[in-house]
């Protein structure tokens, strides 16, 4: 279930008493302003309790002029929701996601779109690593480089999408990833057809923590720098941090036999909002979560020593989750 649309099939199976979770999200950037938005179509059903399956609307608008940042979350019954096993198609309540449009309302937040773009998938796993029940959380971008169209609205007040660039993404699971940081970005300084997507990911057996796995898919010109084997993930060198009073950042550095690709995300913590996540298992995750953080990147050709310089002042998605919540980001959903 990996060609062609059916990257975007929902995976859950209606009654099935194993814990999942499962988002359809879209997220895009002004051309040429910090402001963004992020909208995420979800289904979060608990282990052992089918019957208290949800769908979930997250919803965020950025704004990095002004440094307020809205929120919103609706959550309905399952059954007032339609996730497609054959069809990319998604109802959350009255709010619609398909493979051209989406349109809805979270809280103060309401969206109406159509988004276009013709790159194929981007897998961040080995693709046979998408069936089966290692990892228990996969992630895949369904759709890079799409340009969206129509209009947000915040409290009333209209704000207009003409040509903002982003992706359309799909992730599933029976839980979430124990430590994560996540980036994307779609589109850089003078190379919009690049694409980044990356994580550095670390799981808990018992009271063990499994080393820390980089994967990386950097996308020029159409071709993929795909440094995403569990072997590749593990020698990659990677470190982020979140301490009170500092920016947070990530930096990085993985390679294959030709190619080295290092860099660096950041944006200080106004740039963030707090966002909760329900864990299928039980508990809670936390997520610091902004799509309007710096990233640059040096991308090396090894065998000629070639260096290549990209940066995103303001376009990058950047996550990082953790067990508790954070001072100074304020949990808004």
């Amino acid at each position: 279930m990996l060609d062609g649309d059916q990257v975007n099939w929902t995976r859950y199976l209606p009654g099935q008493r194993a814990g999942h979770y499962e988002s359809f999200y879209q997220r895009g950037n002004h051309p040429s302003r910090p402001l963004a938005f992020w909208l995420r179509y979800t289904i979060f059903s608990p282990a052992g309790r089918p019957d208290a399956a949800v769908g979930e609307l997250w919803a965020v608008v950025f704004n990095g002029e002004t440094g307020t940042h809205a929120v919103g979350k609706t959550q309905v019954p399952y059954g007032d929701c339609a996730f497609a096993r054959d069809a990319f198609q998604v109802r959350v309540g009255d709010a619609r996601l398909g493979p051209d449009a989406l349109s809805g309302t979270a809280g103060a937040i309401g969206w109406d779109l159509r988004y276009a773009g013709d790159e194929p998938p981007i897998f961040l796993l080995p693709r046979r690593l998408y069936s089966g029940g290692f990892p228990k959380a996969k992630s895949l971008v369904g759709r890079p480089l799409v340009s969206y169209t129509g209009r947000l609205t915040v409290d009333g007040v209209e704000i207009g999408v003409d040509g903002w660039l982003g992706s359309q993404n799909h992730n599933w699971g029976s839980r979430h990833t124990d430590r994560y940081a996540f980036g994307q970005v779609a589109g850089f300084k003078g190379a919009p057809d690049t694409f980044l997507e990356m994580a550095t990911a670390q799981n808990r057996i018992g009271p063990l923590w499994t080393p820390p796995l980089t994967p990386l898919v950097l996308r020029r010109g159409g071709a993929d720098i795909a440094l995403t084997s569990l072997g590749q993930g593990r020698r990659a060198k990677a470190h982020y941090e979140f301490r009170a009073d500092e920016d947070l950042w990530w930096e990085f550095t993985t390679s294959d036999a030709t190619t080295r690709v290092s860099g660096r995300m950041s944006a200080p913590r106004s740039a963030f909002v707090g966002l909760a996540y329900p864990n299928p298992p039980g508990g809670t995750k936390y997520c610091l979560n902004t799509k309007i953080a710096r990233c640059s990147l040096t991308i090396v050709d090894i065998p000629s020593g070639r260096r290549h310089e990209l940066e995103s002042a303001h376009g990058a998605l950047f996550e990082i989750l953790t067990d508790e919540p954070v001072p100074g980001i304020a949990v808004r959903a």
